[in-house]
């Protein structure tokens, strides 16, 4: 039975799978700006994200990008990814109450970061760059909201510095967002809850067979006893009325 159950979730999950991707895969395309990917992380731990940043003129490149770290989440350690043909520096402010890190008390914190091309390294038309970047811990915040300009070769500046509304719709100038859940509180019991869940499972399993069989075996003996009173009622209907003298 445990078998047959575990047979049918995994049809489940796989049309599922295949429901899904049909309607993902027919989605058309967001209207591209400024991301960071993933866009999901955990409090109190270490992410390694990057700044996606697709060129979206027809005729000038992309030169530099400016990403602003919040101001109410700050993050003690922040290094970048090197990037060929591009300068990063970064900006750092006074935090207080000091940030915590492994017993360290950090009473700075970087509040800008900025990429610059150099030579032929700008973003052109029709392409993207990524920026990575390395950061923890994580601020117990819902989310990072991360205000970023996007300067081109033309001397435009398009400002990805919308906030999300809830409920609202997308802004017209999204600025990336990390959004970051509360870490995993460990299980008193961990994996043998799971192991405790399948044992009860085929426990029931192995209760209804042996229920079945009890029903079997009581059927039989009932049976039997049947047999034996009309043997013995047969027997006396042959031997006929006893004769008293």
């Amino acid at each position: 039975m445990t078998r047959l159950r575990r047979t049918a979730s995994a049809a489940a999950a796989l049309a599922f799978t295949a429901v899904a991707t049909a309607v993902l895969g027919f989605a058309g395309p967001a209207s591209a700006h400024v991301t960071v990917n993933p866009k999901e992380a955990t409090q109190g731990g270490y992410a390694r994200v990057a700044f996606r940043v697709p060129n979206e003129s027809d005729t000038a490149s992309t030169t530099k990008l400016e990403v602003v770290l919040p101001e109410n989440a700050p993050v003690g350690s922040v290094s970048t990814i090197p990037v060929p043909g591009w300068t990063v520096a970064t900006e750092k402010r006074k935090v207080d109450p000091p940030i915590d890190v492994h017993g360290s008390q950090l009473t700075e914190a970087v509040s800008k970061i900025t990429w610059t091309a150099t030579g032929d390294a700008a973003v052109k038309p029709g392409q993207f760059q990524e920026f990575g970047v390395s950061m923890g811990p994580l601020p117990k915040v819902e989310s990072m909201v991360f205000k970023t300009l996007q300067t081109y070769s033309d001397g435009n500046v398009v400002r990805w510095i919308d906030e999300p509304q809830p409920g609202g719709a997308e802004p017209e100038k999204p600025a990336p967002v990390l959004t970051l859940a509360a870490a995993a509180a460990p299980s008193a019991s961990g994996a043998p809850a799971a192991t405790a869940v399948a044992a009860a499972d085929d426990d029931d399993d192995d209760e209804n067979v042996g229920a079945a069989i009890g029903l079997g075996i009581a059927g039989l003996v009932t049976g039997l006893a049947g047999l034996v009173f009309g043997g013995f009622a047969f027997a006396r209907t042959r031997r006929g009325p006893v004769v008293k003298s």
